[in-house]
């Protein structure tokens, strides 16, 4: 189903309706894998953006000694409010050497620090530290939460985080004044949460493997297996902000004159190996995808059209005859998968890119728990700690269904894939010898 909504059309009604429930059933806490002691929270700032034809007369003013529920109530009773665009707050990280995140769309937030009090709090001072954004003021609402995960690396079961996320509402009628941080934020980006809702806006990112394949292997043999496989192909979403704020001051934003130019051979090695352009080229465009696009996909399916998980598709390659081998090897897993998604469930926060993993956790189990494997960032096996395919209401995440098992066939289709290319070279070669003996 496409999304037809306008601004008009009750959006407002309908998150108002989320974020009281955001409110009044907070998601558990995750402790920490007995390996891993790092945290991280990230802060998901919604806003309203006033429309043209009801624009606010007066400001409104909240009594602080009320609850999170009952300022809810007051701000979406607004007339601009229930006519209002509500927008979601975005950065793009700047680019730094060792990032696994470098240059990524992303939410605002970071570690937790010895002396920070609790997630709630990392997420708090994250933001003002990242964007000059107070999450403390009186115009400022704390929700709740989202879903705790555990981020792994995409190669294993190694956790390297708990990643938690909070949900903000600013009142503000107005754009609040954002103070970037120049090596962290590259810009921040208001998104329409229409944007993010509508179809048309789902694309894919495409992601070197190579690197991963070859890290000891030097240019040649990962131009040789970016020839051979091609591209990691992930599910995203294109955003379109109505509202951007660059970090002039961010290194590379403008061009540098005193930059030594680079060889013919160098600028060669960066087209054949390079897809993630750096973080100050503002002409790219902007992808929502991996951790993040995790985090959001609960978030967004409580809203309509509740098409996420329609709107969802497999990790797969570009390489066309991979690409049929990994459609037919999972072919009737995906089936199976199918069936067994039950109708208006969650769609799972999986989340994966070319480095890391992560899925929400519900219920954690003691430290003798088994580590079941779910899903992979690249081509690596992501795990998780306890149950994660069931919310506390008992329904399920459609896609973490979905994807039970889906990896362990994408592996054996590289197999496959391989074992066919080398059948394919082995029958060219004879052919060619067979054919010069004739010649000669």
């Amino acid at each position: 189903m496409g999304l037809t909504m306008t601004s008009d059309s009750g959006l407002s009604h309908h998150l108002h309706g989320v974020l009281s429930e955001l409110n009044r059933r907070p998601y558990p806490h995750v402790p920490n894998p007995s390996s891993c002691k790092k945290r991280a929270s990230v802060a998901l700032i919604i806003r309203v953006r006033p429309t043209y034809d009801h624009w606010p007369s007066s400001t409104h003013t909240y009594d602080t000694s009320q609850s999170a529920r009952e300022q809810l109530d007051g701000f979406f009773s607004q007339p601009w409010v229930q006519h209002g665009e509500p927008e979601i707050l975005f950065i793009k990280r700047a680019s730094r050497v060792g990032d696994r995140w470098t240059g990524h769309v992303a939410l605002p937030g970071g570690k937790r620090d010895p002396e920070d009090a609790d997630d709630k709090a990392a997420a708090i001072r994250e933001t003002s530290e990242e964007i000059g954004l107070d999450l403390t003021t009186e115009d400022c609402i704390s929700v709740g939460n989202l879903p705790e995960r555990v981020v792994t690396t995409s190669w294993g079961s190694e956790p390297l985080m708990v990643l938690c996320p909070f949900v903000f509402l600013t009142t503000r009628s107005d754009s609040p004044t954002l103070r970037l941080q120049p090596t962290e934020v590259a810009s921040t980006h208001w998104i329409p949460l229409r944007a993010l809702l509508s179809p048309s806006q789902r694309t894919v990112e495409y992601v070197d493997m190579s690197q991963r394949f070859a890290r000891q292997g030097g240019f040649l043999a990962r131009l040789a297996i970016r020839s051979l496989m091609g591209w990691m192909q992930f599910s995203a979403v294109r955003l379109l902000p109505s509202e951007t704020q660059q970090c002039t001051t961010t290194p590379g934003f403008l061009p540098d004159d005193d930059k030594p130019k680079r060889s013919v051979v160098q600028r060669f090695k960066e087209w054949c190996l390079s897809n993630q352009a750096e973080s100050s080229d503002t002409t790219r465009p902007l992808l929502l995808w991996g951790l993040t696009l995790g985090i959001l996909a609960d978030f967004l399916d409580m809203l309509p059209p509740h098409s996420a998980v329609q709107m969802w598709k497999y990790p797969t390659f570009t390489v066309p005859d991979l690409r049929l081998i990994v459609s037919v090897v999972t072919y009737h897993l995906r089936k199976r998968n199918a069936r067994n998604v039950k109708p208006g469930a969650r769609p799972s926060d999986t989340a994966s890119d070319g480095e890391t993993a992560a899925l929400s956790v519900t219920k954690m189990k003691c430290d003798d728990h088994d580590h079941n494997e779910v899903g992979i960032g690249g081509l690596g096996v992501g795990r998780y700690y306890g149950a994660s395919d069931q919310a506390t209401d008992g329904t399920s995440y459609a896609v973490g269904i979905m994807l039970r098992g889906y990896y362990d066939r994408l592996k054996m289709a590289i197999w496959v894939f391989l074992a066919w290319r080398v059948a394919i070279g082995s029958v060219a070669g004879i052919s060619a010898w067979r054919l010069l003996r004739r010649l000669r």
